[in-house]
């Protein structure tokens, strides 16, 4: 005959409440034991009873121990957990700092561009940007000056390496020219190579070749050579 399905509540009589309650509580003492001894669990029971009675059961060590290992494990647990808290509020807030500054600076854009300024700005915040623009200006002066500064430096360097060129070219033309034995070229103060005059003598005449053709050929026409 098949056992019927036990209604679990409280048992009003007394004395039967105390003998279930001695009856349960040995079982579910044993039932510990042997789970801790057969599965290597550690295990750890507290009860108390209508009369305020304490019993327990610690396995493999004693309940302070239990307890301690128990609290270690939840306040990790919560840690944790408060971690994720943590770290996700300061999310939320980054993110909503991060708003209010795009805001702003989408403000301070239109504002200087001019879009809206009487209506959205009040003075403080507009001598706050008057003193932004003046800094920015310096700091776009004080650049260009820089860049100024460097252009015109390497515009020195250059002419100085074009000086040098042009004295070493001289030198270069005033030995091939006392090679050849050619009158000196006269260099001008603003650069420029001038040809000396040359003496007709300096010039070789040319050679002229004379036969006997030629010299019968010039007398019948009445040229002389």
């Amino acid at each position: 005959m098949a056992r019927g399905k036990v209604q679990l509540k409280r048992i009003e009589n007394p004395v039967h409440r105390q003998v279930t309650f001695c009856k349960r509580r040995t079982s579910l003492l044993k039932k510990a034991n042997e789970l801790s001894v057969l599965c290597d669990a550690e295990i750890g029971i507290i009860i108390f009873s209508t009369h305020g009675k304490l019993y327990e059961l610690a396995t493999k060590g004693p309940m302070e121990g239990l307890i301690d290992r128990y609290k270690t494990a939840c306040g990790d647990a919560h840690s944790t957990a408060g971690a994720d808290a943590n770290q996700s509020q300061e999310i939320k807030q980054e993110i909503s700092m991060l708003k209010k500054e795009i805001d702003l600076l989408h403000k301070s854009v239109r504002c200087m561009l001019g879009e809206g300024i009487a209506g959205h700005m009040t003075l403080d915040e507009l001598l706050v940007l008057e003193k932004h623009l003046e800094m920015w200006m310096y700091h776009i002066r004080a650049t260009k000056m820089q860049i100024m500064f460097q252009e015109i430096q390497s515009l020195k360097n250059k002419e100085g390496i074009l000086k040098a060129a042009n004295v070493f070219l001289q030198e270069k033309i005033l030995e091939r020219n006392s090679l050849f034995d050619v009158s000196p070229m006269i260099v001008q103060q603003n650069g420029y190579f001038d040809a000396g005059q040359m003496v007709a003598a300096d010039i070789p005449c040319p050679l002229t070749v004379q036969n006997e053709h030629s010299n019968l050929w010039g007398s019948d026409m009445g040229f002389s050579y």
